[in-house]
């Protein structure tokens, strides 16, 4: 199919995004990577009337440790993430995440801004930023503003991006040394889709962890906190496998609505999600 007629704009500056995106309102998409929007377009899923590239912006584009912080620019491609020292020392949940997200050659476009403003369910990096609790900064002609993760991610491809307000960067304090890291996923082939998506993190000693965060993909309408299975799991670290599976599924039955679809059925999906909680707890206890 052939994309639907529209406009397109190389842009040169913020400044210039913002008064495009005054002007041309709702019709207005932003192209970076495109490797969500082409698709979208040649579906005619996504019919804009014109096209922002902001591809150039090398303002954008940059991962650097600022006064504690690690600042993601917007424009930053999934292999620059997936090979910089900076985030294997520093966010090494990202370095791990990373190698999942779909195929080379996607990794190779995509951005983070990019995929953190489409809001996929499914995707790998917004499980991340909740589970390391990022800010996102979106930026207006009336300045910046910053959203937690959990509530930036509203819904299925919602966010709580602002009319005339475009994803500028992500900003993630790093957890402390004696947090660890897992993350994993189930998907049918290498790159496809993953059904379900765990993005785990631990503090503590021994095999009760004093803190715990899962944060799973795949399993709802949107990036999810299993609050339930975090408490169980604290509880039950050294518990017999069997048994330690059930109780996180009887709890991530209260976290999680996962929908059934071709690839896999809700209670497919329920069950992963049980099983990857369960050796995400068996890694993260050493």
């Amino acid at each position: 199919m052939k994309f639907a007629p529209f406009d397109y704009v190389c842009t040169r500056s913020l400044a210039e995004v913002y008064d495009l995106i005054e002007a041309r309102g709702p019709d207005a998409r932003i192209l970076a990577g495109g490797q969500s929007l082409l698709t979208t377009l040649a579906l005619r899923l996504s019919e804009p009337s014109v096209l922002l590239d902001i591809g150039g912006l090398q303002e954008l584009r940059f991962i650097e440790e600022r006064n504690g912080a690690i600042h993601v620019g917007a424009l930053t491609r999934h292999c620059e993430l997936e090979t910089s020292p900076l985030i294997a020392a520093r966010l090494p949940l990202i370095a791990q995440a990373m190698p999942h997200v779909a195929h080379a050659a996607i990794r190779n476009r995509g951005t983070i801004g990019g995929s953190l403003s489409l809001a996929d369910p499914a995707a790998e990096l917004p499980a991340c930023m909740l589970a390391l609790d990022a800010a996102i900064v979106l930026a207006s002609r009336d300045g910046e503003r910053r959203v937690r993760a959990e509530a930036f991610f509203k819904g299925l491809y919602h966010t709580d991006a602002r009319p005339g307000e475009l994803l500028v960067r992500v900003e993630i304090t790093p957890l402390e040394k004696e947090w660890r890291f897992h993350f994993a996923e189930f998907s049918r082939r290498r790159g496809d889709y993953a059904m379900v998506g765990l993005a785990a993190a631990a503090r503590g000693p021994g095999r009760l962890p004093e803190e715990l965060r899962l944060a799973f993909l795949g399993c709802g309408d949107r990036p999810v906190r299993a609050r339930e299975a975090e408490r169980v799991a604290s509880g039950s670290a050294s518990a017999p496998r069997a048994e330690r599976y059930s109780a996180l599924r009887r709890a991530l039955e209260k976290d999680l609505e996962p929908q059934s679809d071709p690839n896999a059925s809700s209670e497919t999906r329920m069950h992963l999600a049980a099983v990857l909680a369960d050796r995400a707890i068996e890694a993260l206890s050493g």
